[in-house]
């Protein structure tokens, strides 16, 4: 498949079936940049399933070859971002995306990194590991976007913007997902973070543990509502329609992290989400937003930054 209308068709597809929240913000770019948004989402998202054993998102099946996942990943990436036809949709829409908006093979190597750590069984061990995995699963992906929405590879400062928005929402879904990860044999929870509450490897799920537990949940939510805050700023240097999306997906996504926050020790009792009325809400309140094109000043002095090379 290398029509780009029919590979419109097909990322519009899967962003409807992987992510409700993206596709709803995704509404509100212009045709051009919503079309290209859908085309990096479907690349990202059939990464995703093929290095986790998913079908657009859901449980994770059991996966006995991760690393030649991971090296088909890498080869079908590389024949798209050189022009070539590979046999695999959401690959040759990472191709046409790529080449009309200029993203670089050092960019989707970023995001791949990520997918490499968990096929290691990757688990960090102070919090900046944490935020290292963060950025390849989601802020590398951030810094994607951004390009896609017009920003130029070289406004570092802006990118890094992107780069945060990312961080928060990969902070938040670790929060949300915590007993999810547990159940499929990963821990996303810093040994650091662990160690300072006296829990065991392994132990964090146990019933004795939940306060404590609630706790660490509270800690990625205030580190992921810090994220969202700086990333605000910089959507200042976004055309409006592409600030009016950001703002409605960062509040959108933000409020999966406050929910964790607020419901404390029962944050895993069910899956959290944004409600379709709260999602219209952050809509309306991003909309306003956009217009007055004002956010409250952020310095990024102490939050963990992008690598450069």
């Amino acid at each position: 498949m290398t029509d780009r209308a029919a590979l419109v068709a097909f990322a519009q597809e899967s962003i409807a079936r992987g992510s409700k929240s993206f596709r709803f913000a995704s509404r509100l770019f212009d045709r051009t940049t919503r079309e290209r948004v859908w085309l990096l989402y479907a690349w990202c998202r059939k990464c995703d399933d093929m290095a986790d054993g998913q079908d657009h998102g859901g449980a994770m099946g059991v996966v006995d070859d991760p690393m030649e996942r991971l090296a088909i990943i890498r080869d079908l990436t590389a024949k798209a971002l050189d022009g070539k036809p590979t046999g695999e949709p959401a690959f040759d829409c990472l191709g046409i995306v790529a080449r009309e908006c200029g993203l670089t093979a050092k960019m989707a190597a970023d995001v791949i990194e990520g997918f490499a750590l968990d096929a290691a069984d990757w688990h960090p061990r102070r919090e900046n590991d944490l935020y290292r995995y963060c950025y390849h699963v989601a802020g590398a992906v951030g810094v994607m976007m951004a390009v896609v929405m017009g920003v130029s590879p070289d406004e570092e400062a802006t990118l890094d913007r992107a780069c945060d928005l990312g961080l928060a929402f990969q902070l938040a879904n670790i929060a949300r997902d915590i007993a999810e990860d547990d159940a499929a044999g990963r821990c996303y929870l810093p040994d650091d973070w662990l160690a300072t509450l006296d829990i065991s490897p392994g132990e964090h799920m146990r019933p004795h543990n939940r306060k404590k537990l609630a706790l660490m949940g509270r800690w990625l939510a205030d580190e992921a509502e810090q994220y969202e805050a700086s990333a605000r700023v910089g959507a200042v240097e976004l055309p409006f329609r592409a600030r009016w999306a950001v703002l409605s997906a960062a509040g959108i996504y933000g409020d999966i992290a406050r929910q964790v926050r607020s419901a404390g020790e029962h944050a895993w009792d069910q899956r959290i989400y944004t409600s379709r009325p709260e999602k219209f809400r952050w809509v309306k309140t991003a909309f306003a937003d956009a217009v007055a094109n004002n956010p409250r000043p952020m310095d990024r002095t102490g939050l963990w930054t992008r690598p450069r090379d």
